[in-house]
């Protein structure tokens, strides 16, 4: 059975975070999202990734900083862009989400609260609650994903496909020598974090799949089978890395459920 604690919810403004949400062609949930995530945090960075439509525009007047790629590059660079400013600013961490409304900015604080207890880690919001709303193919791709992460980081990752999380400074700076683009690159920021010790911390929040929402840029059959290559390569170079195998399928992983 998974580790539970509870732990009280900690102070965004004492923690000098900074969000980040890269985002294209979120015109139609963009600028709720925003609005939500300046609720708990004033550092606010919305990295447009070329989009089409008006994404930008929806959030010009709100007191974010936007970053415009004058054609997509892929979210990997997205969050890169957004990190490296982050850093500018001298932020101890970054918390992220998706721009298309999938995540609830009011669960950013339980992130930190996690993190709070749990320094020196990255903090995933994993979708536990309501997850009968998983697509199924979606569901299927996320499991497969968490198998070969979690074998590549010798920690059973929960739910390793989520792009809401808390990343310590230490591993924004990571994120940023990483080559990696597309959904491949949250993967590889936890596998290189996991390789200097540092792993991961799961807090659940609700899958949120709205029918109206546009259809999600991750594609389980592709993605995840860029993920695999990826890692199965890395496990090849290591020879399969036994024991990283025996603690991923042996150790609970930890889950805290900050109120």
């Amino acid at each position: 059975m998974a580790e539970v604690r509870d732990t009280s919810a900690a102070s965004l403004a004492a923690a000098n975070a900074v969000v980040v949400i890269p985002a294209l062609n979120e015109e139609r949930a963009i600028r709720n999202v925003v609005v939500e995530a300046l609720a708990h945090c004033p550092q606010v960075i919305v990295v447009d990734d070329g989009s089409s439509d008006g994404t930008s525009e929806a959030v010009a007047d709100l007191a974010v900083e936007r970053i415009r790629h004058t054609q997509p590059l892929g979210k990997a660079r997205a969050l890169q862009d957004g990190f490296r400013r982050a850093v500018e600013r001298q932020c101890d961490g970054v918390l992220t989400m998706d721009g298309d409304g999938q995540h609830a900015a009011a669960d950013l604080p339980r992130l930190l609260a996690a993190a709070e207890q749990y320094p020196r880690h990255i903090v995933i919001g994993a979708r536990l609650r309501k997850r009968e709303n998983t697509p199924g193919k979606n569901r299927f791709g996320n499991q497969q994903a968490d198998f070969w992460v979690s074998w590549a980081c010798g920690q059973r990752v929960v739910d390793s496909q989520s792009g809401q999380r808390f990343y310590p400074r230490e591993v924004v700076e990571l994120a940023l020598q990483l080559p990696n683009g597309g959904f491949v690159f949250e993967s590889e920021i936890l596998i290189e974090a996991a390789r200097r010790g540092i792993y991961t911390v799961s807090v659940p929040i609700e899958a949120r799949y709205a029918g109206d929402r546009r259809a999600s840029h991750f594609r389980p059959l592709r993605d995840v089978m860029r993920i695999t290559r990826m890692i199965a390569w890395r496990l090849a170079r290591a020879g399969f890395m036994p024991r990283n195998y025996w603690r991923a399928r042996t150790l609970a992983p930890i889950i805290v459920d900050p109120a």
